[in-house]
């Protein structure tokens, strides 16, 4: 794919807003669609990599805690919650939370999907380019009283 190239000055000026929102809406609309294939969500992927990473340790108010502050969707996570046990795709013993292996099944499903999607997006970007574009949004954030620590 081939991109129109202009000058820095023209770069210069654009506004960050308008392009880190379009970025914003075509990478979480591609990943929404590859997870929907799953009749996943971003909050049922999250609970099922949340549980991969950490068997067992998690509940549902602990999960939920952590993983409400990415949510701009307004998730009723207990809905979420439901359906995975409702699959067999998590399980619950003694208030804590595991992944079963239908869930592991679906969950590297859901993955494979998805990394189709990191590499059409990373498709012509080098990894320098990629860690340089983080850090001046990151800067950019810090700079605006926002939090830029890694999620």
């Amino acid at each position: 794919m081939t991109i129109t190239e202009y000058s820095q000055e023209q770069l210069a000026a654009q506004p960050i807003g308008y392009w880190s929102g379009v970025a914003n809406e075509i990478v979480v609309g591609c990943i929404r669609a590859a997870l929907a294939e799953e009749r996943l969500t971003q909050p049922h992927w999250w609970i099922l990599n949340h549980l991969a990473g950490a068997p067992e340790q998690w509940t549902r108010v602990s999960l939920t805690a952590k993983l409400s502050p990415f949510d701009r969707q307004d998730t009723d996570f207990e809905a979420v919650y439901a359906d995975l046990v409702s699959r067999g795709w998590i399980a619950e013993f003694n208030g804590r939370l595991t992944l079963t292996d239908a869930g592991e099944g679906g969950r590297q499903r859901a993955k494979a999907r998805t990394l189709k999607v990191h590499e059409q997006m990373h498709n012509g970007v080098e990894t320098a380019d990629y860690v340089t574009t983080l850090n001046v949004l990151r800067r950019m954030i810090a700079n605006l009283g926002g939090n830029s620590d890694l999620p």
